[in-house]
């Protein structure tokens, strides 16, 4: 058996010298990735036998000259040592032949542009079917809608003289998706706790409706309850808008400690209990809504979700928490946001009633009942900002009874 070590910058021409000194009938007995390259040791006229190994059972087949790249990827690191019975392989650390890696990128980016020319396409044969849903579905895009709320919505659509026509159409139908509660908080009080993700203005929420209830009822009724051990700072900020508002403020650690301290307030007409912030995708939220739950069924959870929020995201934070029941959601930051369509897709995906509306950091000024055609109303707004006026002139539109909504 002749053995030789081969070395090359790459692995397609250590293959192609081992395949010119010794020819195809060559066998790889092991590769590996030196400094400057590629390490191969070939041989010729190979006998199994000679290894000491006792058939197929304790090596696997060596591979031959002739073999692809993929094949000599999975050979042995060092098949002609000796080994255990039984003992499991090593597997050699390999990187990719740079060649197939480059073409692996090229088929990528080929697909990409594929699947782009095949979307193109498919869309130019919308509009050329059917010129008004293609602009409704144009429309709803720029506003943020998601694509498939927006499908939903163009095909909803009945026959149109125009465009416009068929635009108010579309909103009238997206006013009436988005489901609005009755001002519950400040109208029937109870206890009340604010969720959502980390930055989305819970505390300022929070402030806000103890501000507000707090007119219309007397600060005595009130009781603000913090749930906040993580971030740093967020009991501070909650005690600094209790002293400010004359509202007392308490802190539950965990389930027990909660459960005590509504137990105290039962006298209070409205309990506000603000939680961490806690990202959709952390293992602490699971404990987060288990503390809640544990904390009596009287607890009505509200979502609050930050306009400011790209649309799958508001999607995928709704979902995660409503793991545990939620009363409804609140929006915040839409005096921040480029788009409405993306918040009011996942309040309407997720089936969760708007409640409230926060359009600035001022207590309690900047809180608003949530209404539905007011909503989209504004969404038209922002999309006119953003798009240069397309849709509705000067903001407004009309739903199918005829009433004009202008934004606010």
């Amino acid at each position: 058996m002749k053995i030789k070590r081969y070395f090359a910058p790459d692995m397609r021409q250590a293959i192609r010298k081992v395949r010119e000194e010794q020819g195809p009938d060559a066998v790889i007995l092991s590769n590996r990735r030196v400094n400057g390259g590629i390490e191969i040791i070939a041989a010729l006229d190979y006998d199994e036998s000679m290894l000491g190994g006792s058939g197929p059972a304790d090596a696997a087949p060596a591979p031959r000259a002739d073999s692809n790249v993929a094949d000599l990827a999975a050979a042995r690191e060092q098949a002609a040592a000796p080994k255990p019975a039984r003992a499991a392989s090593k597997t050699p650390e390999w990187s990719e032949d740079p060649a197939i890696a480059a073409m692996r990128e090229e088929l990528r980016s080929l697909r990409g542009l594929l699947e782009n020319q095949l979307s193109q396409l498919a869309w130019g044969e919308q509009a050329r079917r059917s010129p008004l849903q293609a602009g409704v579905l144009q429309r709803f895009a720029d506003m943020g809608v998601t694509s498939d709320l927006a499908r939903e919505l163009a095909d909803g659509v009945g026959e149109a003289q125009d465009l416009d026509h068929a635009w108010r159409q579309a909103l009238g139908l997206l006013a009436h998706r988005v489901r609005i509660t009755d001002d519950d908080i400040l109208s029937d009080g109870g206890v009340v706790s604010l969720v959502g993700a980390t930055g989305v203005g819970k505390t300022t929420m929070v402030a806000k409706l103890a501000a507000r209830y707090a007119l219309r009822h007397g600060k005595r009724h009130v009781a603000l309850v913090s749930t906040d051990n993580f971030r740093i700072g967020g009991q501070e900020q909650l005690q600094i808008y209790g002293q400010l508002l004359g509202i007392p403020v308490y802190w539950a650690t965990d389930s027990d400690s909660l459960r005590r301290v509504l137990s105290e307030l039962q006298d209070k007409r409205l309990v506000l209990i603000d939680t961490a912030g806690m990202s959709q995708r952390d293992m602490r939220l699971a404990e987060q809504l288990a503390t809640l739950r544990a904390g009596g069924p009287s607890i009505r959870s509200y979502l609050v979700l930050s306009a400011t929020t790209q649309a799958a995201t508001q999607l995928e934070v709704a979902q995660a928490f409503r793991r545990s029941p939620l009363a409804g959601c609140i929006l915040t930051k839409v005096d921040e946001t480029a788009s409405l369509g993306g918040a009011l897709s996942a309040a309407i995906r997720c089936e969760l009633p708007v409640a409230y509306v926060g359009d600035g950091q001022r207590v309690p000024e900047d809180l608003h009942p949530a209404r539905a055609h007011t909503l989209v109303s504004r969404a038209v707004a922002l999309m006119q900002q953003t798009t240069g006026g397309a849709g509705q002139s000067n903001g407004e539109w009309s739903d199918q009874s005829g009433a004009t909504h202008a934004h606010v």
